[in-house]
């Protein structure tokens, strides 16, 4: 049973939702900071993830059609 891009992209979206809310939570007086610039990277990176899943699954669904 394979897992669909959609479940994925949401599971990497919720995932970024997740760091930034740390991100948020780690910057005490400036955002400035190394953990936090770290942490909205990946926050970053997880959203990218996401929209290119759910790209993939319209391009999948229209192939399909």
């Amino acid at each position: 049973m394979k897992i669909s891009p959609k479940v994925l992209a949401v599971v990497y979206f919720l995932m970024g939702i997740f760091f930034i809310y740390i991100a948020v939570l780690s910057a005490v007086d400036t955002i400035w900071n190394a953990a936090t610039l770290v942490i909205a990277l990946f926050a970053t990176l997880n959203f990218g993830v996401s929209i290119r899943l759910l790209s993939l699954h319209v391009r999948l669904k229209k192939k399909k059609e």
